[in-house]
């Protein structure tokens, strides 16, 4: 089976750089493309504590070091669009604005977006106190006021997290009451350092060098009021990029990617890992361990096409 290369992975977050590295260590000819810089999220993240061998380290500088350490092995980088992902038999086809890339397997790593308020201020501070994970950040905010924006699942059990760091953390939320679990909006209330407002929405984002206060709206009177914060942590959603596909393949009422424990999607040969496939949490830790165990896999797959091809 003749392709332009062994594995594409498609995006160059922590997975996508670590399924490069085991791909191209193990002597396969193999492929990342990004659409932006090589890095992720992680690129645009001002401090990162929670890698292991890292007490502390800057997410750009973490990016490059990943970056270096998969280009040594051998992994070729490339900046492009990828508009789609279909199969031809066994072989995989990457569709780009200009070309066309051959694989025996790809490695979906596109990651997600939160959803953002877009409101003033949101964009300016964002890590300088606007952040979308309480377990990435919390613990910058030790003392200092905390805003949650949001009501659902995610938003009420990482204000609750929020409590081990700040003196205070409030909730605002547009309804009168929560859309969490019954079991999640008990625990939520319970917790003397969750406060919550309600029928709110934020207007702006304040301050100087990093995030001050919050300007407020009620939906239901008009009125506008200033709350004084360290952080703003916003909860109101998180899509995962999983539309480049055109086969059909299994999601979640969510649109992540169901995989198995190989990472593999519902088509042989097509993996998923990071924050595009379902699961817990969306760490760099967890996406790191994906893209390790994809790229084993893919080798594997590969090796099965190999022998499949000489009838063993």
């Amino acid at each position: 089976m003749k392709t332009d290369y062994d594995i594409v992975i498609i995006g160059g977050g922590p997975g996508g750089l670590t399924a490069g590295l085991y791909g191209s260590r193990a002597e396969l000819k193999t492929l990342l493309v990004e659409k932006y810089m090589p890095g992720g999220q992680i690129a645009n993240t001002e401090d990162v504590e929670d890698y292991p061998g890292f007490e502390h380290i800057s997410g750009p500088e973490l990016a490059q070091k990943m970056t270096d350490h998969a280009k040594k092995f051998g992994l070729e980088i490339i900046s492009d669009l990828v508009e789609d992902i279909h199969c031809r038999g066994e072989i995989k086809v990457v569709k780009t604005p200009e070309r066309e890339i051959t694989a025996k397997a790809v490695i979906i790593a596109t990651g997600g977006s939160p959803n953002l308020l877009g409101v003033p201020g949101e964009k300016e501070f964002s890590g300088k106190g606007v952040s979308y994970c309480a377990i990435c950040d919390g613990a910058f905010f030790k003392g200092e006021i905390i805003a949650v924006v949001g009501g659902g699942d995610a938003a009420v059990e990482e204000a609750m997290f929020l409590t081990k760091f700040g003196s205070k953390v409030i909730l605002i939320h547009r309804r009168d009451e929560l859309r969490a679990q019954k079991i999640i909006r008990t625990r939520a209330f319970a917790n003397e350092k969750l406060e919550f407002i309600w029928d709110s929405v934020v207007e702006e984002i304040k301050g100087d060098t990093r995030v001050r206060s919050v300007t407020l709206k009620n939906v239901k009177t008009g009125e506008t009021s200033n709350l004084d914060a360290g952080a703003v942590f916003v909860f109101v959603g998180f899509v995962p990029n999983s539309d480049i596909v055109r086969e059909s393949m299994r999601k979640n009422e969510a649109g992540y990617f169901i995989t198995d424990d190989k990472m593999e999607t519902s088509i042989p040969g097509i993996f998923a890992i990071g924050d595009v496939r379902e699961q817990l949490v969306r760490q760099i830790t967890n996406a790191v361990g994906d893209g390790t165990t994809a790229a084993v896999a893919a080798q594997k797959h590969i090796e099965e096409l190999h022998d499949k091809e000489l009838n063993i």
